[in-house]
């Protein structure tokens, strides 16, 4: 048996916009972070929202109903992955309600996929922000919820005007930054997920444990 016999196969990453809209500048750029995920070696599943329609949530709902078919479809797609990348639109300085609204039906169910996954935020918009006061807002529930929201995030500003005919950027400094932060969370979450040595745990309530051999050698 050869060593390549064990060798990891490639990462797997669901990327999808954050907005309903078909023409979302946020689609097009979830659709180049794709391209780009799939040029590092990756594999990149392309989703948008119109995949994971679901109600508002509503507890009285869920009691009597159960968890909606578009939240169990996306968190399918979030277990099947290793890592995600959102691209997320601005709503009045916030993440979009519909957004928020998935993240909440998905966090219902048990166990819920997001506090194991590597998240990776990305933005565009018309204004000059690029829309990145919403990704500040995003990080909030995904951080809560335990995944680990890689620290660089990109916006694109100007975003009517800033992609090519073939899907790229127009400003090819912008275009070269994204694949380099594309790259850089790409190799955070593969060592991440075929390297035991650097796999740790995130708590959330003080006295949390885990058995894992790893976290008992760190914390020794």
């Amino acid at each position: 048996m050869s060593m390549d016999d064990h060798a990891p196969g490639p990462l797997r990453v669901l990327v999808f916009g954050g907005a309903l809209r078909i023409g979302s500048v946020n689609a097009r750029l979830a659709s180049l972070v794709a391209r780009l995920v799939t040029e590092h070696g990756a594999i990149a599943d392309l989703a948008t929202m119109r995949e994971f329609a679901m109600p508002p949530y509503d507890g009285d709902a869920e009691a009597a109903e159960g968890v909606p078919r578009g939240a169990l479809a996306l968190r399918d797609r979030l277990e099947r992955a290793d890592a995600f990348v959102i691209s997320s639109p601005e709503y009045n300085a916030s993440v979009p309600g519909v957004l928020k609204n998935a993240i909440d039906w998905v966090s219902r169910i048990r166990p819920q996929p997001f506090g194991t996954k590597h998240g990776l935020l990305v933005s565009a918009s018309p204004s000059m922000m690029g829309a990145n006061r919403g990704l500040w807002s995003l990080r909030v529930p995904l951080e809560h919820l335990g995944t680990r929201v890689y620290p660089d995030m990109f916006s694109l500003p100007r975003a009517y005007e800033a992609f090519t005919e073939d899907g790229r950027l127009t400003d090819s400094g912008l275009q070269q930054r994204l694949s380099q932060t594309v790259g850089a969370f790409l190799r955070l979450a593969e060592a991440d997920a075929h390297y035991v040595c650097l796999r740790r745990r995130w708590y959330e309530f003080l006295g949390d444990s885990t058995q894992a051999p790893v976290i008992q050698r760190a914390e020794g």
